[in-house]
């Protein structure tokens, strides 16, 4: 790092890319999203506040976990750009998302666990097949994979 960006606390793009573990491309492309702030010297260039690296490994778990980039974005807007993100803070993002990441939690072992159920038999047939769907009665709900999904 430089010696300018260590007194001013600042991160270059590639210092944050570094740093961080996530390319260039994606840092811009958080930054488009409103995921990330800089700010931008007079040569227009970007300049990150270090708990930038915070926030972007929020993003990054977050996506991995299946959160959608809108629900991330809210979250993070609850809180001023510039605020350094506390202890208590990440504890109100946690429980914002307990709700949610316990259903997908719920939803992902239901895959797991039934899964093979739906070509298992090797009837490869969904409306058809007896085991998983007899009389085709997941029909009378529409569309979607309602085994695999709880509403």
């Amino acid at each position: 790092m430089s010696q300018l960006s260590w007194k001013t606390h600042e991160l270059t793009v590639g210092e944050l890319s570094q740093r961080s573990g996530v390319p260039a491309s994606a840092l811009r492309f958080y930054e488009r999203e409103g995921l990330i702030h800089s700010r931008r010297t007079s040569g227009n260039q970007r300049r990150y506040t270090r708990d930038t690296l915070r926030r972007v490994a929020f993003v990054r778990a977050s996506q991995r976990v299946g959160m959608p980039l809108a629900q991330i974005r809210d979250v993070l807007s609850m809180f001023p750009d510039d605020h350094v993100l506390t202890k208590d803070d990440w504890a109100q993002i946690s429980r914002c998302w307990s709700k949610d990441l316990n259903e997908r939690i719920e939803q992902l072992e239901n895959l797991r666990d039934h899964l093979t159920d739906c070509i298992g038999c090797g009837c490869l047939s969904i409306a058809k097949c007896a085991l998983a769907n007899p009389y085709d009665r997941f029909a009378e709900q529409g569309a979607g994979p309602h085994r695999l999904l709880k509403n």
